[in-house]
């Protein structure tokens, strides 16, 4: 009976190391700094009153949200990546990635024409996801 005692119990040890270890590393942060991402947003928000600063506001907003998705401890690579970590935690996944996928067609392509509906939908889509991990 000693013998099966140890023996289980160098299992649970065993499958705690394993599976126990990643747990504890990868888990999210109970809170996000509400100050600091409401401070970042409303200063990228005054981007948006001049229509040559809407490329900055874009990309911007999807930098603030590729922070908390990093602090949040979401796995990746790229962006791409955490927001597909994240996706289950974000309610407007199209809307997100409407603005992720804008943002890059700024930074990547020239002469981008910007209408306020497109920077719009990118803002709403983005704070939308940092409102769902808890940082606005």
């Amino acid at each position: 009976m000693n013998q099966a005692y140890l023996a289980s119990a160098a299992v649970v040890v065993l499958l705690l190391l394993v599976f126990g270890s990643s747990f504890l590393l990868h888990r999210k942060p109970k809170h996000l700094n509400q100050a600091y991402y409401t401070e970042r947003w409303q200063e990228l928000q005054k981007l948006c009153k001049d229509k040559s600063t809407w490329p900055l506001a874009v990309i911007d907003a999807d930098k603030l949200l590729d922070d908390a998705l990093k602090k949040s401890r979401y796995h990746g690579k790229t962006m791409g990546e955490r927001l597909v970590s994240a996706q289950r935690q974000i309610s407007d996944n199209d809307g997100v990635w409407y603005g992720h996928k804008l943002r890059n067609r700024l930074v990547h392509e020239s002469n981008v024409k910007l209408v306020e509906r497109d920077v719009k939908d990118a803002l709403l889509g983005i704070r939308s996801a940092l409102k769902d991990l808890g940082a606005l």
